[in-house]
């Protein structure tokens, strides 16, 4: 009888994680994120919520931080081209309010979940800072330019300080001061923040 040849790496010899099944691991892993927040999220809790095993979800991501960040990405719509109402004012509310925007109850959830990690775990920060919060800096940014294009903008106007004044300012609201994001107060802000600062006249 021939040696018993030894056995291949599990990348290499099982399929990897995909289409439904991975879509229920990362939903899976969003509620743990909601419940117990990133720190106190593991491997083992997402793999017990999903009805996976450990070894599966490791075929698919080397540790958490990757699995929380492609776990976001899932719910996350994707928005190429912002919205165009014809005025700042209009593009602001249809974008950060309503489904995906800051008074998404879930939304703001779990970006409260994950707050705490962004100081404390570098390779999550990078990577959500990149592939979460950059794409959205950047439609943020068109909405600006696109006023600025139009003249509503002041000439002299920091685009990169107006992109995150917004959301900076409602999200220090809703996780330091308890006051959720609504529409009244996103509005309240564009009306007496951010249009008397960066607008003609």
């Amino acid at each position: 009888m021939s040696p018993r040849k030894p056995s291949s790496p599990e990348t290499s010899t099982r399929p990897r994680v995909e289409g439904d099944r991975e879509q229920e691991i990362l939903d899976a892993t969003l509620d743990v994120l909601v419940d117990v927040g990133y720190d106190r999220l593991t491997m083992d809790a997402v793999a017990t919520r999903a009805k996976a095993s450990k070894a599966t979800l490791y075929r698919r991501w080397d540790g958490k931080a990757p699995l929380v960040i492609d776990a976001l990405m899932s719910q996350k719509t994707p928005v190429e081209v912002p919205p165009d109402t014809g005025s700042l004012r209009g593009d602001l509310l249809a974008m950060f309010c309503g489904h995906g925007g800051l008074t998404d109850q879930h939304q703001t959830a779990i970006l409260g979940s994950v707050v705490t990690a962004i100081g404390r775990d570098p390779e999550f920060a990078a990577a959500f800072r990149e592939r979460f919060i950059a794409p959205k800096v950047a439609v943020g940014r068109q909405v600006y330019q696109r006023a600025r294009e139009r003249g509503e903008l002041r000439d002299d106007i920091d685009l990169d300080i107006l992109t995150a004044a917004l959301p900076g300012i409602v999200l220090h609201r809703g996780f330091l001061l308890g006051d959720p994001p609504t529409t009244d107060l996103i509005a309240r802000v564009v009306d007496q923040v951010i249009l008397p600062a960066a607008t003609r006249g």
